[in-house]
């Protein structure tokens, strides 16, 4: 049975449908004659200026309609129902409105009680006149309120005769027993009718919306607002007529017997109606969602601005920045402690030194293991109440990509792993704090952690870079401890190695002479370490080999390591993970001068982490030291030759040294082929210079994006 058709009988032909609406309503006008009617409807609307809160009375209004149906809803107990009205209407202010507003709704009922089934433009047209002094969304929850008091009493005589003397009279005077017994043939008209009752009150809810709107963060001069209350008159209107549409049909159930309502043709016009409401309502909501996208931008510009107000601001404590960041509410508790797991308020964070690990979920096991080691460390690192800070992992992750299954497994595997606080959820994070750390702190996907003192201030906008470099002896991780550290450091094999490696370490203690090479080309590497070898036999100098990969490239390193180890070439590291942190601390020393602004400073430290850096992006490279002490940081196309001529400047080595004879010939192969520097910084990597001199010549170098694996590319 098509949904809608009256009990059961076979769909008439479109053009017997057509005589029988207009049969049904000679008003049911055409769309040609929209604009008049409407602007004969616009023209009744002479508001006085009161405001009445209508969503009491709305939510009465729903409550009565809910259960006003031929079957109710049994989700939902009588207790429950009776508990949520009362918090809705029994308040004095909600009285003392509906004391005022009780005649006018008297006077509507009787409207549609008598007049429902007649003429229903006409009808509608009255209305209006007696509501002219309110508001689009009053009249329309004035009309609701008043049809709700007849449809209510029709179905609570239902609901109660069986049971109560005084509705059963009632109840037969109006035959109701009668309708209810031949109910299973009308159930088409009742579907038709609680149908058309959801259109009218969702277009009544999506009125009273647009009048709640924010008048602080949009106006009537938006485009979509204009447009919708441009529209809100004939939605008004044609949910009017549609009351009257179902009061007529009640009407004609109560005073004209089942024989009569089982031949009639109005629940055509329901399903008219109803058809007509979806499309104003499907409107009216696509306007609604473009005014909510508005105010949302305009509360984001709002609270961006805020943000950079507060980091401007002196605190008496972190907790106004931490909120503003993390979450402002205090209706939930925003945290996950890492030690329990348990559910904690920002509070426990209140006048601490926090450290912010602001990360995607891309944050790789390396870093995290790495980290949570530094982390474990500085915890213990001392005991003065000055010198305590946490943790907090700040998941960032983009709000308009849908939150599937693998997205939330991803979130809660790197949350469990992690023993400090972590935020409870990523939607927690506000779009203008995702805004904020992505525009003043040059957040670009790659993990970055912001240091915040007790008070709430930035004291490093990335301390990651020196937790990389110097581990937990950087704490307090600020920047005044970073351009320190900086000052007590010089150039030598342990800047580079750390305690990546204990095997080197010991080489250095013993005073060896130390080639630390890389590269992917197998070639090169056999040539160069069988070259070296041969070399400190002649030169009779105890010379210690250790391969340290690339950068990039993991599958090649993996075939390099495989030929080292088989043909025994040198010693190399066969943990992926030291490759990856030699690396990854090596970068952090480039982007800490960065950081600090002193990225092109006559460092001469500097300059050899820049040469080595652009030495892993093709070819080979050696660094070459005596212990600690660093002799030569060469390319492969002036490391090799100088080992390959060795005959040239052997004479050199008793006199001088084999260090200075070895660094001196290369000096002046370089001077020849001299090979500028290359940089690559990825779009993920925050802080980009704007300019970068080339280590080899100290000319600015050219500046080129490529949009190939994302790179920004610095190019000499």
């Amino acid at each position: 049975m098509a949904s809608g058709l009256p009990f059961g009988l076979p769909a008439p032909s479109a053009s017997t449908m057509n005589q029988q609406l207009i049969r049904s309503d000679r008003s049911m006008i055409t769309m040609s004659d929209d604009n008049v009617m409407m602007k004969r409807i616009v023209e009744t609307h002479a508001p006085d200026g009161r405001e009445v809160d209508v969503k009491p009375l709305l939510h009465l209004v729903e409550d009565i309609l809910k259960r006003a149906t031929l079957q109710t809803d049994t989700s939902l107990t009588t207790s429950q129902a009776h508990a949520e009205s009362e918090d809705k209407t029994n308040h004095a202010s909600f009285a003392v409105m509906l004391d005022s507003l009780s005649y006018t709704i008297d006077r509507i009922s009787c409207e549609i009680a008598y007049k429902g089934g007649a003429d229903g433009h006409a009808t509608t047209v009255e209305l209006f006149n007696m509501l002219a002094s309110y508001s689009w969304d009053a009249k329309l929850v004035l009309t609701l309120a008043a049809f709700a008091l007849n449809y209510g009493e029709f179905w609570l005589l239902a609901q109660i005769y069986s049971s109560n003397q005084l509705a059963k009279s009632m109840a037969i005077l109006k035959q109701l027993p009668n309708i209810l017994e031949h109910s299973g043939p009308l159930k088409p008209r009742f579907d038709a009718l609680n149908n058309l009752i959801k259109v009218m009150m969702d277009v009544t809810r999506c009125v009273v919306e647009f009048k709640d709107l924010p008048p602080t963060y949009i106006s009537h001069e938006v485009s979509a607002l204009s447009a919708a209350m441009a529209h809100v008159p004939t939605a008004v209107y044609w949910t009017v007529r549609s009351v009257l549409a179902c009061a007529a049909q009640i009407t004609s159930l109560t005073t004209m017997g089942y024989e009569f309502s089982i031949s009639t043709t109005k629940a055509w016009e329901l399903s008219t109606l109803a058809h007509k409401l979806s499309n104003i309502l499907e409107h009216l909501r696509r306007q609604l969602a473009t005014c909510y996208q508005y105010i949302d931008e305009k509360r984001n510009v709002e609270a961006y601005q805020m943000l950079l107000n507060l980091f401007e601001m002196i605190h008496i404590d972190n907790m106004k920045v931490l909120k503003a960041l993390i979450y402002a509410k205090d209706d939930i508790q925003p945290l996950i402690d890492g030690s329990n797991k348990r559910r904690v308020h920002l509070d426990v964070l209140r006048r601490k030194n926090v450290l912010l690990l602001i990360s995607g979920l891309d944050i790789s096991n390396d870093e995290l293991a790495i980290l949570e080691q530094i982390y474990n460390e500085s915890s213990h690192h001392g005991t003065r109440l000055d010198s305590q800070y946490d943790l907090v992992w700040i998941p960032i992750t983009d709000h308009s990509v849908q939150w599937t299954d693998p997205l939330k497994e991803k979130f809660e595997s790197l949350q469990n792993s992690m023993p400090w606080y972590t935020v409870y959820h990523p939607s927690l994070i506000d779009k203008a704090a995702i805004r904020f750390i992505r525009e003043v702190w040059h957040f670009r996907n790659k993990p970055i952690l912001v240091v915040l003192d007790p008070q709430g201030k930035v004291v490093s906008p990335n301390a990651l870079h020196m937790m990389w470099i110097w581990g937990s002896n950087a704490f307090p991780f600020t920047s005044l401890r970073e351009e320190s550290l900086w000052r007590e450091e010089t150039w030598r094999l342990e800047l580079l190695v750390d305690g990546i490696d204990p095997v080197i370490l010991n080489w250095i203690k013993e005073e060896k002479y130390i080639f630390m090479y890389g590269g992917d080309d197998v070639e090169w590497v056999r040539k160069f370490t069988n070259t070296a070898r041969a070399v400190a036999q002649a030169a009779r100098i105890p010379l210690e080999m250790v391969y340290v990969g690339k950068s990039r490239k993991r599958e090649q390193i993996r075939r390099v390591m495989g030929t080292i180890n088989v043909e025994k070439l040198s010693y190399a590291w066969q943990d992926l993970t030291m490759i990856w942190f030699f690396w990854t601390r090596l970068e952090s020393m480039l982007f800490s001068k960065i950081q600090l602004g002193k990225v092109d400073d006559h460092d001469p430290m500097m300059q050899a982490i820049k040469k080595l850096l652009s030495y892993d992006r093709e070819g080979g490279w050696a660094v070459l030291s005596k212990g600690s002490s660093v002799v030569v940081n060469g390319h492969g196309t002036t490391v090799l030759p100088t080992l390959v001529e060795y005959d040239l400047w052997k004479e050199q080595v008793p006199v001088k040294g084999f260090d200075l004879a070895f660094q001196e010939h290369h000096g002046n192969l370089h001077d020849i082929v001299h090979p500028c520097s290359r940089f690559e910084f990825p779009m993920t990597a925050g802080r980009i210079p704007e300019t970068l001199k080339c280590p080899e010549c100290n000319r600015s170098m050219e500046k080129f994006t490529t949009f190939l694996c994302c790179h920004d590319v610095l190019l000499q």
